[in-house]
């Protein structure tokens, strides 16, 4: 499968990032890419980054929404597995949520981010609302995924490592490019069940990164040859309680 990250800058003109977001799902076709993935709040600046903002609840949508509709709209007609992430509003409360989309369009579900932090220029507990959809595993038309948004796993080290100790493919698509009080590195990257990482985007500008990755690679991984025989999944509830 090929995969694609699309690393974007984000500027202060939101229609225009739609626009190049729904032309690099364009470009990742051309190239052969079967499944894309966007970096979080992938239309819009990091407003996180203030303390407050009272302009981040107009940007809010729901899923399905203005937004969400588009992307679905693109996956349908290039036929791409899409991986989106923007800001959500649904009933009140406001999500940073990932909206899944077969290669037919259809929305087969929205991650919400689990864990919220707050510390300088990641004031993220002013914004979002804790995620109250679990880790929902999607089957597409390329194999079954997951997603994980920003602190519910984000830097190298956890991704390569967890990429290892389960045996699957990771993929994290960063956003780039300089902000009002942060510089975005970009940087993507696609670690393979090893850990080791097989694919890297460029630092600072935009990319898009480009891997040809084999999940048939995943069940002779090493952890699923040797890690996963040896649990104890038995000891797992006494551990939660």
């Amino acid at each position: 499968m090929l995969l694609a990250l699309i690393q974007n800058r984000c500027e202060l003109d939101r229609s225009n990032n739609l626009t190049r977001a729904l032309e690099g799902m364009e470009r990742a076709k051309s190239a052969g890419a079967q499944m894309v993935v966007f970096p979080e709040l992938a239309v819009d600046r990091f407003f996180p980054q203030h303390p407050s903002s009272n302009d981040a609840a107009t940007v809010a949508e729901p899923i399905p929404g203005p937004t969400a509709n588009a992307v679905s709209a693109k996956a349908k007609e290039l036929s791409l597995v899409t991986v989106f992430n923007m800001y959500e509003e649904a009933d009140g409360k406001f999500f940073d949520s990932s909206p899944v989309f077969d290669a037919d369009g259809k929305l087969l579900g929205v991650t919400r981010m689990v864990h919220i932090t707050d510390y300088a220029c990641f004031h993220e507990q002013a914004y979002y609302h804790p995620g109250d959809r679990g880790a929902p595993v999607y089957d597409t038309a390329v194999g079954r995924i997951g997603v994980a948004i920003c602190y519910d796993g984000l830097f190298e080290a956890e991704v390569r490592t967890a990429a290892f100790q389960n045996g699957y493919f990771a993929a994290l698509c960063n956003r780039v490019g300089k902000e009002e009080r942060l510089t975005f590195a970009g940087e993507s990257f696609v670690v393979d069940p090893s850990g080791r990482v097989v694919a890297r985007a460029k630092p600072g500008e935009d990319d898009l990164l480009l891997a040809d990755i084999n999940l048939a690679d995943c069940p002779t991984s090493h952890a699923h040859v040797l890690f996963w025989r040896d649990r104890r999944p038995d000891l797992y509830g006494d551990w939660l309680a």
